[in-house]
């Protein structure tokens, strides 16, 4: 019976860590944006960073669960990892202040970073258990079995959510621009809080966002960071949805530094299309320019506003 205890302990210490690589990648670009954010990698590096975290989870999940070379290796690999993280995050508490998503669990569980260490903490106990009281499996080829499960874990975050080296070269462009946008409708309207600046006048990266899609969240972060970078660089937000999901949306994104009205109804529909996040360049009220999320470069953008 303790044996079977601690197989399950294991087992289940494993399955967190697996649940956490493999939610991680939908979306991965949440998680990619966080060293961006962060300054630990630029844009180019920042999605294999990513994906070598994932690797490291996904192969201390599956030592964990194979219970292979436990007190040899494997826990002592979990526990370094796990101090790491909580290091990490201890920073990111001192920077950043206790708020957002630490995006530990990705965009399925939000957390922050307190409450992210504390998870931690736990785990690290739990390990220590395990070490203390068991011994692992040990399997007829299990170095065999080893080798499987690093080139398991290194091969999956590439398979299941592949980095793509060719954004750089497609053409991200819709076919239609050079039209008037009516941004009339945001001013003088009693529905809407009025913007803050005139976009009518001068040059905006104006950006169309449900609050409730995860593909804007990934566009509304990537802006941040942009803006982060670039306090010069004028975005604006139009928002639809619920008021409800605001906190939540600014809390995923960190993009509460830039300026936003909401709009509802037919009119957001008739300016944005159906395709979000749209995201326009604007030149006193003409549309000379879309681009999509996925694509935003920061130089190309300055070098429009020069």
């Amino acid at each position: 019976m303790k044996k079977i205890f601690f197989i399950f302990l294991s087992v289940l210490l494993g399955a967190i860590f697996i649940f956490s690589a493999y939610i991680k990648l939908f979306p991965v670009e949440l998680f990619e944006l966080t060293f961006v954010d962060l300054g630990i990698a630029n844009w180019y590096v920042a999605p294999y960073l990513a994906r070598i975290i994932i690797t490291v989870e996904f192969f201390i999940g599956f030592l964990l669960l194979f219970n292979l070379y436990l007190n040899k290796f494997t826990l002592r690999l979990t526990i370094g990892v796990l101090i790491s993280f909580t290091i990490y995050l201890s920073g990111l508490l001192f920077l950043e202040g206790n708020s957002g998503n630490c995006k530990c669990f990705g965009n399925f569980i939000t957390m922050t970073p307190l409450e992210s260490g504390i998870k931690n903490i736990l785990l690290i106990i739990l390990s220590l258990i395990i070490y203390k009281y068991y011994k692992g499996i040990t399997w007829k080829y299990s170095k065999m079995l080893f080798y499987i499960i690093i080139f398991t874990s290194a091969a999956l975050p590439f398979i299941i959510n592949p980095v793509d080296i060719n954004i750089s070269k497609k053409n991200s462009n819709d076919a239609i621009v050079n039209y008037k946008l009516n941004l009339d409708v945001l001013y003088n309207n009693s529905k809407v809080v009025e913007p803050c600046m005139d976009l009518r006048k001068g040059k905006y990266i104006i950006a169309f966002m449900s609050l409730t899609c995860p593909y804007c969240r990934i566009g509304a972060y990537k802006l941040h960071i942009i803006k982060k970078r670039n306090p010069d660089i004028p975005i604006f937000f139009i928002l639809n949805g619920d008021k409800n999901k605001l906190n939540s949306f600014f809390d995923e994104t960190n993009a509460s530094d830039i300026p936003y009205t909401i709009l509802m109804g037919s009119d957001f529909v008739k300016m944005s299309g159906l395709n979000l996040p749209a995201i326009y360049w604007v030149n006193n009220g003409i549309v000379l320019k879309k681009t999509k999320y996925i694509y935003l470069d920061q130089k190309e953008i300055e070098d429009w506003l020069q």
